[in-house]
């Protein structure tokens, strides 16, 4: 198989290059970036490693060159963020090229658009578009789905994130962060999608390892895709934590400090000079937990799922076995469309293939009890 890998030259983009050059099956892996520097440098890293790897100068905003970079590859893999301005423009050139495409998208107003805009289009031409492919959302999706199957109905989910603010990623993450705290965010209460203001709802949440931490309601795509192909659902919530200095983004996000681009643009670059300043030390684990509610036999019950691991591991990585399952067409559908994880992926196959890769999920806090 060949794959492109857009964005394929920063933080979790190289991950899932370098997990594809070393998979089996895969001949060819292009690194297409703005960047095309590192994306070379990259490249030269891991000449002769397996797959052959090139690179190759992209601008996500000339859709001509996309559709002409993409054309002829198996599935076109995206980690090129901020997805609110990218994904639209990425799933319209992937359809055009006529290629499969898998991104790890995880905002929901990019997920819920290329959904409702393209998923006619993508069924009619055959072509199979996976969005939201990461660790959250991802990995996250995949866990509702594997307690969905074992539940004779699902009642709610709750998906709950801990990313330390020197999880990695430089400006591109900073830049998401401060979109995700900012403005009215989607959430899905009895049956319904509504909007609620971002941070306006807290929790205290247990962690695996980390233990208790404040998390907040903040914009992901899991309450946007998940009601949509798990329809009985009746709630599903997402919220999120960054642990000591939270304070510093939250409560100005709740005052609208962050409502313009070039705020978040300018407090983007000012921490990034602050990473600069600290580089050399190692990115910060993180953690995921999802509850997950229903019945089974008429009684009540409770799942969860939860992991630890670094954003740039877990998340890359997902993007590369989920491409791979896309381009071998290992789906739970056979009909084009776009998807969210849980509607085209096996659960149990997708869990299995990050844990043979060290990403291992747990159905208990004390990470005795594996989820294989």
């Amino acid at each position: 198989m060949e794959i492109i890998v857009l964005g394929g030259a920063g933080d979790m983009g190289s991950r899932a290059v370098e997990d594809l050059a070393a998979s089996p099956g895969v001949r060819r892996v292009t690194i297409a970036d703005r960047n095309i520097s590192a994306a070379r440098e990259i490249a030269a890293k891991l000449a002769g490693q397996g797959a052959a790897v090139d690179a190759r100068y992209i601008d996500a905003n000339n859709h001509r060159e996309l559709v002409e970079a993409m054309r002829g590859y198996d599935v076109a893999a995206s980690a090129l963020g901020p997805f609110h301005l990218f994904e639209v423009k990425l799933v319209r050139a992937a359809i055009e090229a006529g290629v499969h495409y898998a991104s790890i998208c995880d905002e929901w107003e990019a997920a819920g658009a290329v959904i409702d805009q393209y998923g006619e289009e993508a069924r009619r031409k055959g072509i199979t578009i996976i969005t939201g492919l990461g660790t959250s959302p991802g990995l996250s999706n995949a866990g509702v789905r594997y307690w969905a199957q074992q539940l004779d109905r699902i009642q709610r989910a709750d998906i709950y994130v801990y990313q330390p603010l020197n999880a990695g990623g430089g400006q591109a993450v900073v830049r998401h962060m401060l979109h995700i705290i900012s403005g009215r965010v989607v959430a899905w209460r009895n049956h319904q999608r509504v909007m609620i203001p971002a941070c306006h709802e807290e929790r205290l949440v247990e962690f695996p390892r980390f233990g208790r931490i404040k998390v907040w309601n903040m914009g992901h795509s899991e309450p946007e895709t998940i009601p949509r192909f798990i329809p009985d659902i009746e709630e599903v919530n997402f919220f999120m934590g960054f642990g000591p200095g939270s304070g510093f983004f939250i409560y100005p996000a709740r005052w609208g400090l962050f409502g313009s681009r070039r705020i978040r643009d300018a407090v983007a670059q000012a921490v990034s000079f602050i990473e600069r300043a600290t580089s050399g030390q190692e990115p910060e684990e993180g953690a995921v937990r999802i509850d997950v509610w229903g019945e089974v036999n008429g009684a009540e019950v409770h799942r969860l799922a939860c992991g630890i691991g670094q954003m740039r591991e877990a998340t890359g990585l997902s993007l590369s076995i989920g491409t791979q399952m896309l381009a071998r067409g290992e789906l739970l559908t056979e009909q084009g469309g776009v998807y969210a994880p849980e509607a085209c992926l096996d659960p149990q196959t997708f869990i299995a293939r990050l844990n043979a890769r060290g990403i291992k999920a747990y159905q208990d806090l004390e990470m005795t009890q594996e989820i294989a």
